[in-house]
């Protein structure tokens, strides 16, 4: 294997085609101890992809960037990677402790700083994209894991859950989704559309 293969073979754990259906087991399992934890959860997760999909819109079809700070875009697979990996271990540690819903979210976040150190070797994006990246899903997946084992919860049917979501991972690993090519073919249209 190469270098280039195993930063790809890395990186898919980023990509939108698994952390999105990955983030939609999630909610289901939510929904079976707390339907409105899970609307809180798929909130919190589509907030962050508006603000990563208008920044990329913003740079991709206006120019806009940061230029003194290297900053063109928000990292949507660190992001990704942080918010859904982070709450995906963080539910399945919690399942079997509350204590242990923090080991399950540093392992996402680890894994998101993996992938967001891949991004930057594959010269995708800056370091401090990465960062912005890294914060935000770190931030969405902590806020949403303290509030929701605030108060001591049982999920009920970890195993299946857990089964559940290697399942769907295992699937839906290595598609990808057309995120990124949709939004440099349509963000110039958009910009002129609102006149930037």
């Amino acid at each position: 294997m190469t270098s280039t293969t195993v930063l790809s073979w890395i990186t898919n754990f980023g990509d939108a085609g698994i952390t999105i259906p990955v983030a939609a087991g999630c909610a289901l399992w939510l929904s079976t101890t707390d339907k409105r934890e899970a609307l809180v959860w798929i909130g919190t997760l589509l907030g962050a992809l508006v603000l990563v999909g208008v920044n990329k819109i913003l740079y991709a079809g206006c120019g806009v960037e940061i230029r003194s700070l290297d900053f063109r875009v928000i990292s949507g697979h660190t992001m990704l990677t942080s918010a859904v990996w982070g709450v995906t271990f963080g539910l399945l540690a919690g399942s079997r402790s509350v204590r242990w819903y923090r080991l399950g979210a540093a392992a996402g976040l680890g894994l998101g700083a993996l992938i967001g150190f891949c991004r930057v070797v594959q010269d995708a994006h800056t370091p401090i994209e990465v960062v912005a990246g890294w914060f935000l899903g770190g931030g969405i997946a902590l806020f949403f894991l303290r509030r929701f084992f605030k108060q001591p919860r049982k999920m009920p049917g970890s195993i299946f859950a857990g089964l559940g979501l290697l399942a769907v991972s295992t699937i839906a690993y290595g598609h990808h989704a057309p995120i990124q090519q949709m939004l440099v073919a349509y963000s110039p249209w958009l910009c002129r559309w609102f006149d930037f």
